[in-house]
């Protein structure tokens, strides 16, 4: 069978990471049959746990006399199960060992409380002269105050080889009362503090390269989740460098109020960051809605408790946000249930994460309420269950990405299959649409460029056209004449039958005008009114005006009809030809041709006349 001493030096080689090297390195220690922690003569370190006995200053007023008093009394008693964890307690707490140093080697010893949150630790030593040699330290005090610059309080003391001291630690705190008491050499010490932080350092490793690596996820995908599962691991590594000392020790050595807050202060990010990455990584707004308010509910719990933990006393927050740590994780447990049944396959990974942290999360609580006795286990299981819980979590983050972008993939493969048959469609639509536009447009510009009366060219086509025709005849040096046309009397005939039938005498005689001109290829167009212009491109002035005499006998030849009306109509008509060489404009060409139709006019009408 083992000896107390060798398991207990097997825990704390285990809390270190390297419970094998120092097995090697600390021999057995001898205790002795009675109330007295003798250390064996090749000892190195001691638990002082199993000789330990303990008075409960409930009103924390007890001086040093009246605690000798009542130790002389018999009002001190064993630890019960040799544990020194007592959970959250008003007043303080009195401890006691009785200690015979007989290892000739060794007689500065280093007095350490694995604890790094008691407020305030008084040791006494009280030697066989009658002396006593008063310590104080504890997280109330600067950090440099220490004997050693180390995350737990410690307390150098002489033990002179075969003389009994008395030991006796008064330690009063607002945070969970766990004072684990042990002795080392100064060489053991250093092993230990070196393969503690080893140890430390390892899990720290862990959490900053899952850090690393999630913040350039972040930073390359922008992805919430990854976010705030970077605030969870800073936030939860806050945590436990501030349990653990290590705050204290490295980031804030000469402040006591930050010693003092930053439990509960740290401890509400933590829960804040874990509820927010539930949250996000379950989507919890679109698939379960009541949970998602639930959620929200407990972040602004935690947001209200953290402002209010930098004005409450320690014993009160503390305990507040210690207690309210379970119930915050069991909810994630809960609504990671709800989402897992909705078939949501990285629910199940972040599940087991979510149990592995549960379980050491757990353990803890119930370590800083006395619940459980401190052991490896108990001690740093909330280290190994979040070290395990961050790393399935990262994995469900990757796991996660993978499923988002499987499906965002199905849904834009799915999108282009019903985007291609949309363009088709719309392609068909829009050739269809441009077809009518564009047979739309042909039509607007037909009818830009006709006489809605006569369905003969206007006037301002007439122009554009001839300008045309001009420029050809100059380069080709042909001619080209221009016939003024005019009805005669028009305006007897609406007088006399109405301006109806003056229309169907205007389409007439149009009809009858573009029927005689089209053989010779002339341009024809309604110039306003009853008169008409037309253009003879390749024509002089005398074939011009042989044209010209055609169309006036056609019209006398073919009277317009209007019902059962028959009008006779004629026409003067004024003919020109363009001077090419003169490079006449339009407009000095249709004032000569106007010209010519005034003397046909002057002359009697019906009849063709030439300048």
């Amino acid at each position: 069978m083992r000896s107390p001493h060798t398991t207990s030096r097997r825990r704390r080689g285990l809390s270190a990471g390297l419970w094998l090297l120092l097995l090697a390195c600390f021999p057995l220690v001898a205790t002795a049959t009675d109330s007295s922690a003798r250390i064996a003569a090749d000892a190195s370190y001691l638990p002082l746990a199993p000789q330990t006995t303990y008075l409960h200053d409930a009103d924390g007023t007890t001086t040093i006399e009246g605690a000798k008093r009542q130790l002389d009394d018999g009002r001190f008693v064993p630890l019960p199960n040799g544990d020194a964890s007592f959970g959250f307690q008003t007043g303080a707490f009195w401890f006691h060992v009785r200690v015979t140093n007989q290892n000739p080697r060794e007689q500065r010893w280093l007095l350490v409380q694995q604890y790094a949150l008691s407020d305030r630790i008084d040791v006494y030593a009280r030697y066989p002269d009658g002396r006593t040699v008063h310590h104080t330290g504890g997280d109330s005090f600067p950090f440099e105050q220490r004997s050693i610059r180390y995350r737990h309080p410690n307390f150098w003391l002489d033990l002179p080889t075969g003389e009994e001291v008395d030991l006796l630690v008064r330690v009063q705190s607002q945070s969970s009362m766990q004072v684990p008491l042990f002795l080392y050499t100064p060489a053991a010490f250093a092993e230990l503090s070196r393969d503690g932080q080893l140890g430390i350092g390892i899990y720290y490793g862990i959490l900053l390269a899952l850090f690393f690596y999630n913040l350039v996820l972040w930073l390359v995908l922008r992805d919430g989740s990854y976010f705030w599962y970077l605030f969870h691991i800073s936030a939860f590594g806050l945590v436990l460098f501030t349990l653990n000392g290590l705050g204290f020790e490295y980031l804030w050595p000469h402040s006591t109020w930050l010693a003092d807050k930053s439990v509960p202060l740290s401890v509400c990010l933590a829960q804040i960051g874990m509820q927010q990455f539930a949250r996000t990584f379950l989507d919890l707004n679109t698939r379960w809605r009541l949970g998602d308010r639930i959620s929200k509910a407990i972040i602004a719990f935690f947001v209200l408790l953290g402002i209010a933990a930098t004005q409450l006393p320690y014993h009160v927050a503390t305990p507040i946000a210690s207690a309210a740590v379970f119930p915050s994780i069991v909810w994630i447990a809960v609504i990671t249930l709800m989402v897992v049944r909705t078939g949501y396959r990285p629910a199940k990974v972040f599940l087991l994460a979510w149990a592995m942290f549960l379980l050491g999360t757990g353990i803890f609580v119930a370590l800083a309420f006395g619940l459980l006795p401190k052991t490896f286990i108990t001690e740093y299981g909330v280290q190994i269950g979040s070290a395990l819980e961050m790393l399935l979590l990262s994995v469900a983050l990757g796991y996660r990405y993978a499923a988002l972008r499987n499906e965002n993939e199905r849904i834009v493969r799915d999108a282009k299959n019903s985007l291609e048959a949309q363009v088709v469609e719309r392609t068909g639509e829009l050739r269809q649409a441009m077809s009518e536009l564009e047979s739309a447009h042909h039509r607007l510009r037909e009818s830009s460029r006709l006489d809605g009366l006569t369905d003969l060219y206007n006037r301002t086509h007439f122009r554009e056209a001839f300008e045309h025709l001009l420029s050809q005849s100059r380069n080709s040096q042909r001619p080209i004449s221009l016939l003024m046309i005019d009805l005669d009397h028009f305006k007897r005939i609406n007088d006399t039958y109405g301006h109806l039938v003056g229309d169907d005498c205007l389409r007439c005689t149009s009809n009858t005008l573009a029927e005689t001109l089209r053989p010779h290829g002339a341009l024809l167009a309604r110039f306003g009114g009853e008169e008409f212009i037309a253009a003879l491109p390749g024509m002089g002035l005398g074939e011009a005006s042989v044209v010209a005499e055609e169309l006036r006998q056609a019209l006398r030849a073919q009277p317009c009809r209007s019902g059962e009306l028959v009008i006779a109509v004629s026409a003067s008509i004024g003919v020109h030809c363009v001077d090419l060489e003169a490079r006449d404009s339009l407009e000095s060409a249709l004032q000569v041709a106007d010209q010519a139709l005034y003397a046909a006019k002057a002359e009697g009408r019906d009849c063709v006349r030439t300048l």
